[in-house]
């Protein structure tokens, strides 16, 4: 089977399936497991990204009319899958599902096309297990999502009995978004509460007036694709906005800057490092050393947590 991943965190489930030989096309943000880098990327974005504000950026979506990404059809032509797996979840994080449709009725063989719509844990690990049966891995999807039931109960009894954390994640900064989908269910796994998301709902447009006033105990800025380095670069406009020092989480040293592309904007098999990075977050006293390395960064206060 050749197969066509059009979404990050498909290419991951399809990697993690073992079926990493048989994936012949990615997106040009596949970039996780390493070797995923080396497929050919047949998509790219149509707009400027990484070297744009946060604020230029939001304008820039907001104003541009039809698809944010383009198709390479001669390359898929060439390349001839047989399989094409995509999303119907987001405009903004990958490629139009009915243009992948429209371009597969005209590739050799046309291509079979599954499209995805995951908005919460439940839907990714279904997700999972629809892959690993349209592929034949079964067995590898039922063990893949079993680490997830493993990472809770873990994550569960080391904080049994600790009082919630009041926690707010930002999915983007300027204009601030307030986290959604399986974000939510996430914070409440780790011991958290989270104030201004909406599980199972797209992550939405809040004031920074409403994170003042929510006033969180625990702050994670995670923005939609940004790694850690490029979400550091969001800090100064937040020490600007009004009301920053006084709040909670800044008084107490518990605002953290997280690798949001790699992690909790991804719904697949590193959601399982996102609870911990929320658990090391949330609840540091006692799960310290549970996140992935380099994957966040504390940004005010007395105690500094190696991320």
């Amino acid at each position: 089977m050749r197969i066509c991943s059009l979404l990050p965190s498909i290419t991951e489930v399809l990697f993690e399936l073992g079926l990493g030989d048989g994936v012949v096309a990615v997106t040009h943000e596949c970039d996780w497991p390493a070797a995923a880098r080396a497929k050919p990327a047949v998509t790219r974005s149509r707009i400027r990204t990484y070297e744009q504000s946060s604020a230029a950026i939001d304008q820039q979506v907001r104003q541009h009319d039809g698809s944010l990404y383009e198709l390479d059809r001669d390359t898929l032509a060439r390349l001839r899958p047989d399989l094409i797996l995509t999303q119907s979840l987001c405009p903004v994080c990958a490629v139009d599902e009915s243009l992948v449709r429209d371009t597969a009725k005209a590739l050799p063989g046309q291509p079979a096309v599954f499209s995805y719509h995951p908005t919460c844990l439940a839907d990714v690990r279904r997700m999972i297990h629809q892959i690993g049966e349209l592929t034949g891995r079964s067995a590898a999807a039922t063990q893949l999502d079993s680490r997830f039931d493993r990472a809770v109960a873990h994550v569960r009894s080391v904080h049994d009995g600790a009082a919630p954390q009041q926690t707010i994640v930002l999915e983007w900064t300027d204009p601030p978004f307030a986290c959604g989908h399986w974000t939510p269910e996430l914070v409440e796994l780790a011991g958290g509460r989270e104030l201004l998301g909406r599980c199972g709902e797209p992550s939405r447009r809040v004031e920074w007036d409403d994170v003042r006033a929510a006033d969180p105990e625990v702050l994670l800025i995670a923005p939609c694709g940004f790694d850690l380095p490029r979400t550091l670069q969001e800090i100064p406009w937040l020490h600007s906005q009004p009301g920053w020092s006084d709040l909670k989480s800044v008084r107490g040293g518990r605002v953290y800057a997280v690798d949001g592309s790699a992690y909790f904007n991804r719904p697949g098999p590193r959601l399982v490092d996102t609870l911990f990075i929320l658990a090391e977050a949330l609840h540091p006293e006692r799960h310290r050393g549970a996140a992935p390395a380099d994957s966040f960064q504390q940004l005010a206060g007395p105690r500094r947590i190696k991320g």
